[in-house]
């Protein structure tokens, strides 16, 4: 039983087809299918449901794969003990992200980190905050850029900033009007949420006290979890949304008017890093830690950690 074989088993797991697997492996088929079958032979299981598909782990193989992926997690952890060691910043560095901000504070900090640490190897993936949570875990993830509180017992926080959460408002709407913003100037029939698993979905319906209220809505859903969209609709038809501060942020002149402060204390999301508790790759943590602080605007620096609104996961 080697690594190698290791890797090849978890990911197949990960893609459920073989195809992919060898794929992301950098491999052919072949050689991972007689790898695979090699470490089936030696085991004597079988790992893999290969009838089905997609192809799913056997009983036992779910069991086995487990502690597979326990194993590589630990594999990787020495060879980052011992990075951690030397006197460089280099390797490989998997972030994962939410959609809502994605868009918005990658652009902010990326150019600079990508200047000044040309020997990381950064992987960016966009996810929900469940996903990130999982895949940091389950070790395929080394950090998460997520909207906290989590509350999770195998997850760490650290907080770097704090996002207005203000809203935007259609030229029909009443609260056009409106110098500053109630939550209970929003009618929940004229108000476009992200789909469900988006933290900003429930992020909004707290702010407006609608969870309760919520099963009784007819909502849009856009199945991307995308803002732009939201935006768009508010600009072209009657409603109103909520978008965190960085969303904000590029808007045209015509856009900005459409935005409104809720009266203070204006409503807040926090925003933090999140890894997993045993996480080692420190230098690498400060480093993006440092580079995202270094290149946000002004404004969001000086925000403080008031009026914060809960995260439902």
């Amino acid at each position: 039983m080697t690594l190698v074989q290791l890797e090849y088993a978890v990911a197949v797991d990960t893609h459920r087809h073989f195809a992919a697997a060898a794929a992301s492996c950098f491999i052919t088929q072949p050689t991972l299918s007689m790898q695979l079958h090699k470490l089936e032979e030696e085991l004597g299981i079988k790992i893999f449901d290969r009838s089905r598909q997609p192809v799913t782990p056997t009983a036992v193989g779910e069991l086995f794969l487990q502690h597979a992926r326990k194993v590589l997690a630990e594999a990787r952890m020495l060879e980052d003990v011992v990075r951690e060691k030397q006197d460089r910043i280099d390797g490989e560095l998997r972030l994962a992200i939410i959609p809502t901000l994605a868009p918005y504070l990658l652009p902010h900090f990326l150019p600079h980190f990508i200047r000044h640490y040309p020997a990381v190897q950064l992987k960016v993936k966009e996810m929900t905050t469940d996903q990130v949570i999982d895949a940091l875990l389950r070790g395929q993830a080394d950090i998460g850029l997520v909207v906290t509180p989590l509350g999770h017992a195998g997850i760490r926080e650290e907080v770097l900033f704090y996002e207005e959460m203000l809203a935007y408002v259609s030229r029909k709407h009443a609260a056009y009007k409106k110098t500053y913003m109630l939550a209970n100037d929003i009618d929940v029939r004229e108000l476009w949420l992200l789909e469900e698993g988006h933290c900003l979905r429930s992020q909004m319906l707290n702010i407006c006290e609608l969870q309760a209220a919520q099963k009784n809505l007819s909502l849009f859903e856009y199945e991307a979890g995308s803002l732009e969209t939201l935006k768009k609709m508010v600009e072209t038809n009657h409603g109103i949304t909520i978008l965190p501060e960085l969303a904000t942020q590029d808007m045209t002149a015509a856009q900005s008017r459409l935005l409104r402060h809720f009266k203070s204390p204006a409503p807040m999301r926090e925003v933090s890093l999140v890894t997993p508790k045993n996480f080692v790759k420190q230098k690498l943590f400060r480093a993006v830690k440092a580079s995202i602080l270094s290149n946000l605007p002004e404004k969001i620096k000086k925000n403080k950690a008031r009026n914060l609104v809960p995260v439902d996961i």
